[in-house]
């Protein structure tokens, strides 16, 4: 983020409070300003919040929390979870029809960095689980050092009709600095982290909600940011994300964020499927996976090697070639509309990522990282040559430097606000954002496309509460539809042969899910597939 934006962001909200303090003053009738958090202290009621509260010790405590990821196709569940360093590892997964016979699949264990865990020595231990069949009940426990876990309830659903949860940005801890009671929350390690207390409560109640809502759901996409922070240990926060209870037993495939990638915590709590050694970063690179009609593609763009996600495209569609949709999920949102990201960092590999997206005939494209909610007009490359440009590590390491952009081929440094009376940065900015309109549109009109030519991009909002973004001032031309709303939200596609759905919500503080964007559907005839 840019220290500019940063600087206007924070006077707009000191303004906008004390504008609304004005107004209650004055006004019995007028609202206060809207925090851009969501506190989960002053949604749970004081017995649910204390409840929460009181097991959060425990929840931060236990690094070994287990995770369930689709594997690399619909009969596969692959399995991730830490234990305890403590004689022989024991990497094994019992798993059964309900009231049948349990099978013991063995997997895979090794080292976990113990700068990560203060210290304390763990391994982790990834299993895939093959022979899955639709709409059937199952059990399953893992072994933690020999020990076996209670028994988890796991249920299969339809292979035909694909239902998929879309959520952005649960950024666990990312609430750090907002206000709880009298106290303001803080990003400090272990328990003391109440940052992510406050965000593991919103992230837990919003998959249950979504699961209330979506009962026969097949798995999860999370589009990054799974936690907060960048480059150090985040053990809590990963146990506050993974301590969930809905992701238990609803598999979750995860993209890897900027937050979750400079270290190697991501590639230890998640198994993911058909891993590439593409797009690498220390938290892992690309992977891909089928279910039912789908092929999903998931990049880690954190890695700015575009040849290499081509690679990974190219051996995935080569893999899947059958698929009725391609489905690629990335984490910074090339076409988004927040304040924040839409005009930097997060278009910083349209120019590249548009025509491999075009060449390879991708359908829809899931994105986060603006933590706003968008729906874009189908959008193809225009055909033209432009520029190459990625982001840098900062010197030490700790980061990346979000205030530049980088030509590759140039090698030039590109300032996002340029100083006053910069000339030569100035065009170099501006001759950057001239290059990025790099697209040309369908427009969308209505609820269904038939045969449309172009990509859906879709870029989710917190699913967590954790953090928001404000909206652009201007609305982009390939926008069609966008919301902020300072709600948690989440979209819910549906994928048949023929048929890919979206439509999205929001929940209330009193717990009510509402419809922000009207459901919009792409459709696929067998005249168009003929075509192809």
């Amino acid at each position: 983020m840019k220290k500019g934006k940063r600087t206007h962001l924070l006077f707009s909200l000191v303004l906008a409070a004390l504008l609304g303090a004005l107004l209650l003053q004055f006004s019995p009738s007028a609202f206060a300003s809207t925090s851009h958090y969501l506190d989960a202290s002053s949604i749970a009621g004081d017995a649910a919040w204390k409840e929460w509260c009181d097991q959060w010790e425990t929840l931060a405590s236990d690094l070994t929390k287990v995770s369930v990821a689709p594997g690399k196709d619909q009969t596969e569940l692959n399995f991730a979870w830490l234990s305890k360093a403590e004689g022989e590892a024991t990497p094994v997964v019992h798993f059964g029809k309900k009231d049948g016979e349990m099978k013991a699949f063995t997997g895979e264990t090794g080292e976990v960095d113990d700068s990560l865990t203060d210290g304390a020595k763990y391994v982790y231990n990834h299993v895939t689980v093959n022979g899955l069949e639709e709409n059937t009940a199952y059990v399953y426990t893992v072994e933690k050092n020999g020990v076996e876990t209670e028994p988890v309830e796991f249920s299969t659903r339809s292979f035909s009709e694909v239902k998929m949860l879309l959520v952005g940005d649960p950024q666990i801890g990312a609430s750090k600095g907002q206000p709880q009671g009298d106290a303001d929350l803080v990003n400090d390690g272990g328990v003391a982290n109440t940052a992510a207390r406050n965000d593991a409560f919103g992230w837990d109640r919003t998959l249950q909600k979504a699961l209330e809502q979506t009962p026969d759901l097949n798995f999860i996409i999370s589009a990054g940011d799974q936690v907060n922070k960048t480059g150090k240990a985040k053990e809590e926060e990963f146990a506050g994300y993974l301590g969930a209870k809905v992701l238990a037993s609803t598999p979750m495939a995860a993209c890897i964020g900027n937050h979750d990638s400079l270290n190697p915590d991501f590639k230890y709590h998640f198994n993911v499927p058909n891993a590439t050694d593409k797009g690498m970063t220390q938290a892992g690179g690309d992977y891909y996976y089928s279910y039912g009609p789908g092929l999903f593609i998931v990049l880690n763009i954190n890695n700015y090697n575009v040849a290499e996600h081509k690679e990974a495209i190219e051996e995935a569609v080569a893999s899947y070639p059958d698929a009725a949709w391609r489905v690629v999920t990335i984490h910074q949102d090339i076409y988004g509309s927040g304040l924040d990201h839409s005009d930097s960092d997060g278009m910083i590999l349209r120019t590249q990522l548009t025509p491999i997206f075009d060449e390879f005939k991708i359908d829809v494209v899931l994105q986060g990282h603006d933590h706003t909610y968008t729906r874009s007009h189908l959008l193809s490359g225009d055909q033209k040559t432009h520029g190459r440009y990625e982001f840098r590590l900062k010197d030490d390491g700790s980061g990346y430097d979000w205030d530049h952009a980088f030509n590759v081929d140039t090698n030039e440094m590109i300032p996002f606000t340029p100083e006053e009376g910069d000339a030569d940065g100035k065009k170099l900015h501006d001759d950057f954002m001239a290059d990025n309109s790099c697209y040309t549109l369908s427009k969308v009109d209505g609820e269904k496309v038939t045969d449309g030519e172009g990509i859906l991009y879709i870029t989710a909002n917190s699913a967590s509460g954790s953090k928001y973004y404000e909206l652009i001032e201007s609305q982009q031309d390939y926008i069609a539809a966008r919301s902020q709303n300072w709600l948690p939200s989440y979209s819910l596609m549906t994928m048949t042969e023929k048929e890919f759905s979206i439509v999205t919500y929001q929940i209330t503080d009193d717990g009510k899910v509402e419809e922000i964007d009207t459901i919009f559907t792409l459709e696929k005839t067998a005249e168009a597939e003929k075509a192809a």
